[in-house]
């Protein structure tokens, strides 16, 4: 493990450098995260992007669902009985059910009688097509129940998975149990058919792991946490081949099937359904407290962030598997990394973060999260990108909708559901992941305690937190450290900050100095906090310019933008066709401004840079410095098609020259 620097402003705070996290066997299940049913926000730049996904995204997904495709029309046509044929894709169900959960997460931020009602009504439709025995599949029901459970990819257990989720999210915000009884009925049902039968089953599309845990912290019922592990254990042993890997894609690798998951040490094949296998794992090592779990996630968390990942936190550098090839292999305006794909690695780093109490799981999750995540949603709330590339010629742009339409209903649920990525907590202690104006109280051993925080993060980094017991309490308080602030953007080597800089952080409570420690990316203030308490701290922001192991041949000679948490791009719309031609040289000096006007707000970089500028001809060019702008990579698209590139050219062997006469 890498060991972290220190810095401080004030004299007196003890400065202690601790290498690595203690081992998986004494960390498991140590924090639990604060639920978002227990989480209010008010955020300067959250809470415009949840009320645009309550008012715009989830109204989008309902027309959708159940005008402009079947996906309802289904289910009734299931209650109806009447020999109708099925429409659209055999895992249009699971949509369904996603936008069910985006919508329980909303009615929690925005209590909604009318929405709630649009619900409930289609909860009424799911139960009445639930079968006799449990089962909840449209397409079966209505092509033949014969054919039920004779395809391993037909996704039954993955959409399973995803009404357990939308049961357990509904439940949790409005207390109402007739989705929960249905999802119970369909996992009894599930049970039943394999566990209980020790029938061989290896699930297509991994989901249905994480959701069973779900039920069973929902229920206490330990049957969905062993049928969970159940399902993880099927894996890597054979059972798929000849039902569904011999003739599909990339055979078992492509459904994690090839290895067992304790043995498995590489990320491959289809990238979302990688994230779900390991946040169930994750899950069930949790919960069973199996370190061989945490063993196994751990390898591939590194095998993953170090030579697979992007630097916005995304994920699955290629179309055609819609997941992973090689190691270090990451082109930029061929990357897949689809929207789903970021929200799983949120899900994932969420759990392993919570596993192990180390920081740079939560680092990797706010990458993701506010790059190659959000980057999925338009500001309008109504477009939507699959696919997230990280440079384009501008023909490129975002989509009303997609026949596979995973992605609107998956970063909708994340956005709203935020709350739950926050704040964790045990019985002893309070951790502060992610700087959001919030509020919650949490219950520890000693007493309860409100915690709060007032930001205006990611646009800069002064935080405040307000610590309040119900009375006086002894307890640690645990404040990430992001990597970004430590001069490691991400773990690894894979990626590097250019230059060194010493930006200190200052940590002050009730306006004064303090003393503290950090272990494993945390901030530790151990103390009696009273009413009134409030930690202070400030992250400086300079612009940061990140270089790539040579390994990314792709960025060879070039450099990303980051400040703060976001990393950023240049757009056509900035820079007219200069977008491709800036040279940013080592000495480039960059300045930041909040600009209120722009993309509905945001801080913009800019610098004076050469820019290559080719002769009409195309024989010969000149160098000129001309002004870049750059805008953090989430808001890019939003002006229509354009020209756009993460990475940018140090040296003019970088750029494909074009003629001045050409346009693009």
């Amino acid at each position: 493990m890498k060991r972290l620097k220190l810095l401080s402003l004030y004299a007196g705070i003890l400065l202690l450098t601790l290498s690595g996290s203690a081992s998986a066997q004494n960390k498991l299940n140590e924090m639990t995260p604060v639920s978002f049913s227990k989480v209010r926000i008010d955020d300067a730049f959250w809470s415009p992007r949840i009320d645009k996904v309550t008012s715009v995204t989830i109204p989008v997904c309902i027309e959708q669902t159940e005008v402009k495709t079947p996906r309802i029309r289904n289910f009734e046509k299931v209650a109806r009985n009447t020999g109708e044929k099925h429409e659209g894709i055999y895992y249009d169900d699971s949509d369904v059910y996603k936008a069910l959960e985006a919508i329980a997460y909303s009615l929690k931020n925005h209590p909604d009688a009318k929405l709630e009602a649009k619900a409930d009504e289609w909860i009424d439709k799911i139960a009445a097509a639930q079968q006799p025995d449990g089962y909840l599949n449209t397409y079966y029901t209505l092509t033949g129940l014969d054919k039920r459970w004779t395809d391993m990819e037909k996704h039954e257990d993955y959409n399973a998975g995803h009404l357990i989720e939308a049961a357990t999210a509904y439940y949790s915000t409005t207390g109402k149990k007739k989705l929960l009884n249905v999802a119970i009925r369909v996992a009894d049902n599930i049970d039943n058919t394999f566990r209980a039968k020790n029938r061989h089953w290896v699930s297509g599309h991994e989901e249905i792991e994480l959701a069973l845990v779900k039920l069973y912290k929902i229920t206490a019922n330990k049957k969905y946490l062993d049928l969970a592990d159940w399902f993880l254990q099927q894996r890597g042993h054979g059972y798929g081949e000849g039902a569904i890997w011999s003739n599909k894609h990339m055979g078992a690798k492509y459904c994690q099937d090839d290895v067992p998951v304790k043995d498995q040490t590489e990320i491959e094949g289809h990238a979302v359904r990688a994230m779900y296998l390991y946040t169930g794992a994750a899950d069930v090592g949790a919960a069973k407290n199996d370190p061989a779990y945490m063993k196994a996630m751990e390898t591939v968390w590194g095998d993953v962030v170090y030579r697979n990942m992007y630097i916005t936190g995304g994920i699955g550098s290629s179309g055609s598997n819609e997941g992973f090839t090689q190691d270090y292999d990451l082109p930029n305006e061929s990357a897949y990394c689809e929207t789903c794909a970021s929200v799983g690695m949120v899900l994932w780093n969420l759990r392993m973060n919570t596993l192990t109490g180390d920081a740079k799981y939560a680092d990797v999750l706010e990458r993701s999260l506010y790059n190659g995540a959000l980057d999925g949603l338009s500001l309008t709330g109504d477009r939507f990108f699959y696919g997230n590339p990280l440079a384009s010629d501008g023909d490129y742009g975002r989509s009303e909708w997609f026949g596979t339409a995973c992605c609107p209903s998956n970063i909708a649920r994340l956005v709203e559901s935020l709350g739950n990525y926050i704040y964790a907590s045990s019985s002893k202690a309070i951790w502060v992941n992610l700087f959001v104006g919030s509020n919650t109280t949490i219950p520890l051993q000693s007493g309860a305690v409100k915690v709060s925080q007032e930001t205006n993060y990611p646009w800069d980094g002064n935080i405040r937190i307000g610590v309040e017991p119900l009375k006086k309490s002894t307890f640690p308080l645990y404040i990430r450290i992001p990597g970004w602030a430590l001069n490691e953007p991400v773990p690894g080597s894979t990626y590097k900050y250019q230059d060194k800089v010493d930006s200190v952080i200052s940590i002050q409570l009730n306006g004064k100095a303090l003393q503290y420690t950090i272990k494993d990316g945390y901030a530790i203030i151990s103390r009696t906090w009273k009413k009134g308490d409030a930690v202070t701290m400030n992250l400086p922001m300079p612009v940061r310019k990140i270089v790539a192991t040579n390994r990314i041949q792709a960025n060879v000679n070039r450099v990303a933008l980051q400040r703060g948490p976001l990393v950023y791009c240049i757009e056509q719309a900035d820079n007219g066709n200069k977008s491709k031609s800036f040279i940013v040289p080592q000495d480039a000096t960059f300045t930041s401004e909040f600009n209120k006007n722009l993309l509905g707000g945001v801080v913009t970089l800019k610098a004076q840079v050469p820019v290559v500028v080719p002769s009409a001809a195309g024989n010969s060019v000149s160098m000129e410095q001309q002004p870049l702008v750059a805008i953090p990579y989430f808001s890019w698209a939003n002006r229509g098609k354009s020209q756009m590139q993460v990475w940018l050219p140090t040296r003019i062997e970088a750029i494909v020259v074009q003629p001045t006469t050409a346009t693009r």
